[in-house]
């Protein structure tokens, strides 16, 4: 059925019962699992406020910060893989709106299935808050697991 599942994470609680289930399901299916987690690019009204405050160099310390953010992030999940047994694929991208990682390491990597959490939320507060899983589901054609 499916070959290679990607299991996007972004750290959270929920986000890596995402990452359980489908590292579960991968295993039962036989198949491949790349995990992937995104960090954002930095913002300029950030990066002139830590200027502003004497911070040197804060681009260089944003991206540090976040490759050890996504260092721990993938060191957990992998642990998490090693644990049922399968040997994930890590990803890292950076510098980039999570949905639009998620699809480009989907594509990449030749997924034929995303599982992914979601929060749930519905109406204003999804307009409000977001929600990548849904744009991920609008924007791909490749099936989405959701796991809420």
């Amino acid at each position: 059925m499916y070959k290679h599942v990607l299991l996007p994470t972004d750290g959270s609680e929920l986000s890596m019962k995402g990452v359980e289930r489908g590292l579960a399901l991968a295993k039962e299916l036989k198949a491949s699992a790349t995990i992937v987690t995104v960090t954002p690019a930095w913002s300029s009204f950030d990066m002139a406020s830590e200027a502003r405050m004497g911070h040197a160099d804060p681009i260089e310390t944003f991206e540090k910060e976040a490759s050890e953010a996504a260092r721990r992030i993938l060191d957990d999940a992998k642990s998490k893989a090693e644990a049922v047994g399968l040997d994930a694929k890590l990803v890292h991208l950076a510098d980039m709106h999570a949905a639009e990682g998620i699809i480009k390491a989907a594509k990449e990597h030749g997924s034929d299935l995303i599982v992914m959490s979601s929060h749930g939320r519905r109406g204003v507060r999804q307009v409000i808050l977001g929600s990548q899983t849904a744009e991920v589901i609008a924007t791909i054609n490749i099936p989405v697991l959701v796991i809420r």
